[in-house]
C-alpha cells in the first residue's frame, strides 16, 4: 500500500488540494501499478510563519 506525503505551504484552496489528491493517485497508481484503493495521500500544510528559505521566513516577504 504506497503512503505519499505532500508538504506545502498554506493557501491552496479545497478545490486544489482535491485535485492534487486525484492526480498523485493516479500517477502512483500508473507508475507502480498499485490500485488506487491501496493509494494513502497525505497533505501536510505548513504555515508560513514556520518555514524560512535563505534566513527568511515566508510570512515575512
Amino acid at each position: 500500500m504506497p503512503y505519499v506525503t505532500v508538504k506545502m505551504l498554506e493557501g491552496r484552496t479545497e478545490e486544489q488540494k482535491r485535485a492534487l489528491v486525484k492526480e498523485v493517485t493516479e500517477a502512483v497508481s500508473r507508475t507502480v501499478n498499485a490500485p488506487e484503493e491501496n493509494i494513502v495521500v497525505f497533505i501536510e500544510e505548513m504555515s508560513k510563519n514556520h518555514y524560512g528559505v535563505a534566513g527568511v521566513r515566508f510570512s515575512d516577504k
